[in-house]
């Protein structure tokens, strides 16, 4: 009778290795002296081998005849040693380490966490601040490229940049037995157009101003009692024989035309101090004939008490660097106000610095309130910032006031500089740009502010509180 080389003789047989564990894969008993070892698996694919152990192999385990004996050897026969497993402890180490390290401070581990995110805050500001310091950088360069094209074409005569001369005595204007000069103009009138055309053509022999025994003439023109508009023609430096040949047009009605006066004054420019009138003429437009166009000679004569009384003189600098995109206006004083207090016969003026930008209010700053005066000196300096963009349609508004503690502030006078002013108000801010860096100081005549109010036409805009923006 032969006997089974799997089971003892008269024994129970053994459970097979895929009984004891399914997912192992079975492989053939070691039959030693009548005991049968069954192999061990690591994984599911990988058929256990005997451990070595300095190059002897372990001896087989005998098997038992139980089942809980052959389960005891199936759970507890020892694994080769493999580099796979040692590469899983090592991996598996590095994040047992960090929290060993974390238990070792004597902190919370939120507090530890709070510091760890508070130094990454620090690290990404830091990278912030590097990145913006290199945008400035480039705008930098890019200021001063755009420096370099400051370039004001026709610019004539030579600019002084000295100091305003700090008294400078008004000439007189003499009587009318002194001649003045005489001035060519021509008149037109085009009623279906309501459009009055005045030309300046040219003046002879005019009065000296000046200590070398010339003058730097322009004329100065406008209607009355209106006065809505108020043009003038370029300065001639030295001389007093100046061809303006230059036209000039209002718009006004036939009724209105025989009520107005038509003004044209010659004056001599004075950078430095107020500009005085050679001569002037006064034309009612009432007793001209229309039926053609006027062309002729007239005298000056003196120009009237009334006119000279004005509303005054305020000399101020300006001073624009690109690089910086700053613009600075000093105010330094004012002369011959207009009386505003009835009782006492003089004003408490103080002055309006105000920028408009595309016909809408921008910014604005004030002086102090000088009391009791008329010829207010202030020396007061006014910093705006305005890009080199910005600096070609602003619009720089300067007003005189009355400051009144009962009633409402009265206003003086006005006046407005920018590339789309005129006459000496356009060449004082010419000649800022065209000297970057560099303060240009000059006086100017204040002007009605209804007048220049209507020349800027303005936007209304509402401004919305607390918020600070405007629509």
């Amino acid at each position: 009778m032969s006997t089974n080389p799997l089971t003892m003789p008269n024994k129970p047989p053994l459970a097979a290795p895929s009984q004891l564990n399914p997912n192992r894969t079975a492989a053939p008993h070691i039959s030693v002296n009548n005991m049968t070892m069954a192999p061990m698996s690591i994984n599911n694919n990988t058929t256990a081998a005997p451990t070595s152990v300095n190059n002897s192999t372990t001896a087989p385990v005998p098997v038992t005849h139980s089942p809980r004996a052959a389960s005891f050897v199936a759970n507890n026969t020892a694994a080769p040693i493999s580099a796979t497993n040692s590469t899983a402890l090592a991996t598996t180490a590095a994040p047992g380490f960090i929290i060993s390290w974390l238990d070792k401070i004597p902190l919370p581990r939120w507090a530890i966490y709070a510091i760890l995110a508070l130094i990454l805050l620090v690290v990404l500001i830091c990278v912030l601040c590097v990145c913006i310091k290199c945008c400035c950088r480039g705008k930098k360069k890019k200021k001063k490229k755009l420096e370099q094209q400051v370039n004001m074409k026709g610019l004539n005569g030579s600019t002084t940049t000295a100091l305003v001369q700090p008294d400078v005595n008004d000439v007189e204007y003499g009587s009318a037995d002194n001649p003045r000069g005489q001035l060519l103009y021509s008149l037109e009138y085009s009623a279906p157009k309501s459009e009055l055309t005045v030309g300046i053509k040219q003046a002879a022999g005019l009065k000296a101003m000046d200590i070398g025994g010339t003058s730097d003439p322009y004329v100065k023109l406008y209607l009355l009692p209106n006065k809505s508009k108020t043009y003038e023609t370029k300065v001639f430096r030295k001389t007093l024989q100046p061809v303006f040949n230059e036209h000039f047009k209002f718009q006004i009605k036939q009724p209105e035309l025989s009520e107005s006066t038509l003004v044209m004054q010659v004056y001599d420019f004075n950078r430095f101090s107020k500009h005085d009138i050679i001569g002037e003429l006064r034309l009612q437009l009432s007793s001209v004939d229309w039926n053609h166009v006027i062309e002729e000679w007239k005298d000056l004569t003196e120009a009237s008490k009334f006119e000279q009384e004005n509303l005054g003189d305020i000399c101020f600098s300006l001073r624009y660097v690109p690089t910086a995109s700053k613009l600075t206006v000093v105010i330094l004083e004012a002369k011959h106000l207009k009386k505003m207090d009835h009782g006492g016969g003089l004003s408490d003026p103080y002055v309006k610095i105000q920028l408009t930008l595309d016909k809408k209010k921008w910014k604005k700053k004030k002086t102090s309130v000088k009391k009791r005066t008329l010829n207010p000196y202030f020396n007061e300096s006014f910093t705006f910032e305005v890009s080199f963009d910005q600096i070609q349609r602003v619009q720089l508004v300067i007003s005189v006031w009355d400051h009144d503690k009962v009633s409402r502030n009265d206003a003086i006078g006005k006046i407005f500089l920018g590339c789309d002013a005129s006459g000496n108000q356009l060449r004082h801010w010419a000649d800022m740009l065209s000297n970057p860096r560099r303060p240009v100081a000059q006086w100017h005549t204040l002007l009605p502010a209804e007048q220049v109010d209507a020349t800027l036409a303005l936007k209304h805009t509402i401004k919305i509180p607390f918020t600070g923006k405007t629509f």
